[in-house]
């Protein structure tokens, strides 16, 4: 059922143009799905970017990457206003800098 909300729309096209796919509105469509998915906060069109930009940082990409992949001008606003740091890579980050400062004995004190 959430599936086939997902779905993109082919636009019939003239012979020997490109296949042109435009995505379903949000009201329509992805709220519903998001609803039956039991998320319940404000969902629109830069929340895809947002996510997609996190995730992609999360996983180890490159900020050049990511830039490129969300076209934009400049890598500043790829990190301060789309990719978020994900809890666990925030831990990870204070550990290096706790092992760094006081030595492995702070590790085995966990």
């Amino acid at each position: 059922m959430i599936e086939s909300r997902w779905a993109a729309l082919r636009q019939p096209c003239q012979q020997g143009e490109a296949a042109v796919l435009v995505l379903l509105p949000v009201p329509v469509y992805i709220r519903p799905a998001l609803k039956d998915a039991g998320i319940t906060g404000k969902v629109g069109w830069h929340t895809f970017r947002h996510s997609f930009a996190t995730i992609l940082k999360s996983h180890g990409e490159d900020v050049k990457t990511v830039q490129e992949l969300l076209r934009h001008a400049n890598s500043s606003v790829t990190l301060n206003l789309y990719a978020q740091a994900v809890t666990d890579i925030k831990r990870n980050a204070q550990s290096k800098v706790a092992r760094l400062v006081f030595g492995k004995k702070a590790e085995e004190e966990k």
